[in-house]
């Protein structure tokens, strides 16, 4: 086979070029070209932290990020303007939410506050309620938004919490490690978040399409 057929069937199997028969295209073809992948997510987190400067459009934000790098690994249009599309058409309905989990986020934050202030009785065991609170808020955002479409909703996308959380424990508990990741290098330099944030989006589309081991 010449330099040029090769080059044609790796194209073909990436999806960056026209198929070629005999060549089918991978899984995830828009994964192979790690720097270009590398590069979106970066990108991604610049157009999540956009989004989401008000704090209670973060949700929306960051589902529009995990469906931009679904288009993005599935080699499919995965222009910027289709990430500010979902974000229009979803940022209303998406208030409640992003209202509930910043002062939900609020109270456990004060709640860890002042159990290591001493002025609560049995200051660590609230300590640990509002950290375990924490990491189930966020690990339940990055599910939410993993989970949310503009036609069913976000009504649909919070039901369907509880059984992607049971369906994938490990799952679960890999984006809790990365909830904590962003929360962790964000505390370290603020700048991180957006790099943080991406990755974070990037793992909400990468985990469940991880191979399993199977008994």
């Amino acid at each position: 086979m010449s330099r040029a057929s090769k080059a044609a069937v790796r194209d073909s199997r990436s999806g960056a070029g026209p198929t070629v028969a005999g060549a089918e295209p991978g899984p995830n073809p828009g994964a192979t070209a790690k720097f270009g992948l590398f590069g979106e997510v970066l990108t991604v987190g610049l157009l999540i932290t956009a989004a989401g400067l008000a704090v209670v459009t973060l949700p929306i934000a960051l589902a529009a990020g995990v469906r931009h790098l679904r288009r993005f690994v599935s080699a499919e249009d995965s222009r910027a303007g289709l990430f500010w599309a979902d974000v229009r058409r979803g940022v209303v309905p998406s208030l409640p939410l992003g209202v509930g989990v910043v002062l939900l986020a609020a109270v456990l934050l004060i709640d860890i506050d002042l159990a290591g202030s001493g002025v609560l009785p049995g200051g660590p065991v609230v300590a640990a309620v509002g950290w375990a609170g924490l990491a189930a808020l966020v690990t339940g955002i990055l599910l939410v938004a993993g989970a949310w479409d503009p036609d069913a909703g976000w009504r649909s996308a919070l039901r369907a919490v509880p059984a992607r959380a049971a369906s994938d424990p490990a799952g679960t508990a890999y984006l809790l490690a990365t909830g904590v990741f962003v929360g962790v290098v964000t505390w370290m330099l603020v700048p991180l978040f957006i790099p943080a944030i991406g990755c974070a989006a990037l793992a909400v589309v990468a985990i469940p399409a991880r191979r399993r081991r199977t008994v």
